[in-house]
């Protein structure tokens, strides 16, 4: 297998007190900028690809720019479906030669997401693959929740230590307050759910939602014990920012090398910050 499993580099990420980051990739240029940052600082990697990517690129696409990726770049890098929903698009992906893959069954009833993750991960562990389960729900950055359904959406400590066991998952991500998108507001991080959970789980835990929590707080969140982070609205605004500067620039410029050229360099600069805080810089 030419990609890494997450549950190496994450076990790896667990015992040496460091992250590593989840980067999702929905084309070349992304893929190239990722790619790029983690060769410059020696970090490992893990190259997300969500169900919209695979849509959009295509999955041969997809698979085939990231293997080139890795090959060239020497690293230890995964390559893993984010958010699969279904078995389908989990097969899918083992299929075509993902190391990883996410089954979300988030949204569903605590036994109904346990028996489905149980299915992806026997299934996965067949070949090699690890698997990683998501137990709580992240409410998006536009949803008007109480604080009552706040506290609902948050993983629960006791349940997080039957669903690891029951289950078999290389890695768990967990809903702490995090969301996916851009906060309004500033993040209220549980850090205490945190230490709980991590008081009750052996695998490594995932924080999804990362882009814009404050730097401190990734930094507690690490300490604490979170071995795996994802990163996708940072980079897209970096990629929006670059090319809408170039083009208000240069308006008659139609190459689109050279309309995307700081797009890459700009997404690349955001994987390197973000590779520091995590503190996997060496670590491949």
């Amino acid at each position: 297998m030419l990609f890494v499993p997450n549950k190496l580099l994450l076990e790896k990420a667990m015992a040496e007190g460091y992250a590593v980051g989840a980067f999702n990739t929905n084309n070349l240029e992304t893929t190239r900028a990722i790619v790029r940052a983690a060769r410059e600082l020696d970090s490992p990697l893990i190259l997300a690809t969500s169900e919209g990517a695979i849509n959009y690129a295509g999955i041969n696409n997809l698979k085939t720019m990231a293997e080139i990726a890795a090959q060239e770049s020497g690293l230890p890098i995964s390559l893993h479906l984010d958010h699969g929903t279904s078995l389908e698009i989990v097969m899918r992906c083992i299929r075509h030669g993902w190391s990883s893959v996410m089954y979300d069954g988030s949204k569903l009833p605590f036994e109904e997401n346990v028996a489905n993750t149980r299915q992806v991960v026997e299934l996965a562990h067949l070949v090699g693959v690890s698997v990683e389960g998501e137990l709580g729900r992240l409410v998006g950055v536009e949803d008007n929740i109480s604080v009552t359904e706040r506290e609902a959406a948050m993983t629960d400590p006791d349940q997080a230590q039957e669903f690891v066991k029951r289950t078999g998952v290389d890695a768990l991500a967990v809903a702490i307050g995090n969301a996916h998108g851009f906060y309004k507001g500033e993040p209220q991080l549980d850090f205490i759910r945190l230490e709980q959970i991590r008081a009750r789980v052996e695998v490594p835990l995932v924080l999804h939602g990362a882009s814009g929590i404050p730097d401190e707080g990734i930094r507690r969140a690490v300490k604490i014990g979170v071995d795996k982070i994802n990163i996708d609205t940072e980079v897209r605004a970096a990629f929006q920012k670059a090319v809408a500067s170039f083009l208000a620039e240069n308006p008659q410029v139609i190459d689109p090398r050279k309309i995307l050229g700081p797009a890459i360099k700009a997404m690349s600069e955001v994987v390197k910050s973000k590779i520091e805080l995590f503190g996997s810089v060496g670590k491949a």
